[in-house]
């Protein structure tokens, strides 16, 4: 099969299952509306914030807090892309209409992650503007420095995180087990190793926390050796792993 007819095939699949079309959904949803919740808070509470707080207040980030839990509907959206074909058996057929298993795995991952894009993008740029019409004085502007980067950032950091996914699915083959893995390890685990000073330094290299660096426009006062750019490239690296160990199961394993 030709690697359009591939592409199509897999556009075909994303689309006609209903429950990664309300993930995508719930993933705008959720930001947009808690970065609106946490930007009217710390609006109101800006008067009331200490001195290093006002000096670090970056109100880029605070319209972005909702990415925390947006990124698990993404996360879900990129394991059910992969593991649903597994889940109901439908990958035989699948692999028996494309032998090629290079071109199946990066054709389902060119198009969720495509459509990822688009999703995060459009998501990124709504959590902005509502985030600084809610943050009234203490808003940015999309022409400060810095802060377009950070927004499409934004964009770029939910697509990596559902390719991230897409890859741990396809090498543990389960839509149950990858959730059960990557929903605690991003909720909970990520954020429990970056916040303990014996850990901090580890966690500051884990995907999530490198890759959300991007999302800054105010540089925090610690000593984390890299910057916006550099947090996404360590992000890179990790869904390059995902995606090689995916590949490399997928090629080894039986269906």
């Amino acid at each position: 099969m030709a690697a359009t007819q591939v592409l199509r095939s897999e556009w075909t699949k994303i689309r006609s299952v209903a429950s990664t079309v309300w993930t995508l959904s719930l993933a705008t949803l959720v930001t947009v509306a808690l970065g609106l919740l946490i930007s009217i808070v710390s609006n109101n509470e800006f008067d009331n914030m200490s001195r290093n707080d006002r000096l670090t207040f970056d109100p880029t980030f605070i319209s972005f807090a909702g990415m925390t839990l947006g990124q698990l509907a993404m996360i879900v959206f990129g394991v059910l892309v992969v593991g649903n074909e597994y889940s109901t058996g439908m990958i035989r057929t699948s692999l028996s209409a494309v032998p090629q298993r290079g071109t199946f795995l990066f054709s389902k991952v060119a198009v969720a992650a495509a459509l990822a894009l688009a999703v995060g993008m459009i998501t990124s740029f709504v959590t902005f503007f509502v985030g600084q019409a809610a943050l009234g004085t203490h808003r940015a502007s999309i022409s400060d420095p810095g802060v377009l980067r950070a927004v499409i950032g934004g964009g770029l950091y939910m697509t990596l995180i559902t390719v991230f996914s897409m890859g741990v699915a396809a090498m543990l083959r389960s839509p149950m087990l990858s959730l059960g893995i990557l929903m605690p390890f991003f909720f909970l685990i990520s954020n429990i190793l970056g916040a303990v000073s014996a850990t901090k330094k580890v966690g500051r290299y884990l995907p999530d926390q490198a890759g959300s660096r991007i999302l800054r426009v105010v540089t925090p006062l610690d000593d984390t050796p890299y910057g916006p750019w550099g947090g996404l490239g360590i992000m890179l690296l990790w869904v390059a792993a995902a995606l090689i160990g995916g590949y490399a199961l997928l090629k080894k394993r039986d269906a």
